[in-house]
Formats: structure tokens, C-alpha cells, sequence
């Protein structure tokens, strides 16, 4: 038999929970979760509750910022001057952002 999945507030966790996403969506979701460091199930209940999302950089959250920004490059090298950005690829840059300008304050806080 499996250990009890408990929440940090040693409260049984018995109860799943599911929903239907478009490809696109499943893409922007597996993106964002990577980029945040935590397990899939953490992300989203973390942000179905509304509550932050507080990355803590290591290795597995550089590789997959890493990738992400090869994947991004290679997008914008592709758009032509006068053609629109897509939404999904301005949300991806936009998180990006935001996890590198958080990672560079945790870094400054070190020295």
C-alpha cells in the first residue's frame, strides 16, 4: 500500500480533481509548471487558490528556462518584420521575464 499524500498541514489529500484543456493550453500549462520548479499538481492548486507562486531556483528551473529560451529564440527568429506575435509566445516571454528577474533578486540577496 502507497504512503498517504498529505498537504503540509498533515491533511489527507483524497480528493482529484480534473479538467479539459485544448493542446495549446496543455502546452502553455507544461511550460509554466516547468519554469515554476514544482510538481504539476502544486502548480495548479496553488493557483486555482490563488495563492503565489514562489520559484526557487535550481537546476532542474535553469534547464527548463534554458530551453525555453532556445524555443523562444528560434520562434522570433522565424517571425518577419510586420507579422503578429502570437498571445501563447508573448505569455511564454512575459514568464520568462519574470522568473529571470526573480532568480537575479535571489541572487543579489546572496552577495
Amino acid at each position: 500500500m502507497s504512503a498517504k499524500n498529505v498537504d503540509k498541514h498533515n491533511r489527507f489529500r483524497n480528493i482529484t480533481v480534473g479538467f479539459r484543456v485544448s493542446p495549446e493550453e496543455n502546452e502553455l500549462i507544461n511550460k509554466s509548471v516547468a519554469l515554476s520548479g514544482l510538481p504539476k499538481q502544486e502548480y495548479c492548486y496553488r493557483k486555482c487558490m490563488d495563492r503565489d507562486v514562489v520559484v526557487q531556483g535550481n537546476p532542474r528551473v535553469y534547464k527548463a528556462l534554458r530551453n525555453e529560451l532556445k524555443e523562444t529564440l528560434s520562434q522570433l527568429q522565424r517571425i518577419e518584420a510586420g507579422k503578429r506575435v502570437d498571445e501563447d509566445l508573448l505569455s511564454v516571454i512575459e514568464l520568462i521575464a519574470i522568473t529571470v528577474n526573480g532568480l537575479k533578486g535571489e541572487d543579489a540577496d546572496d552577495e
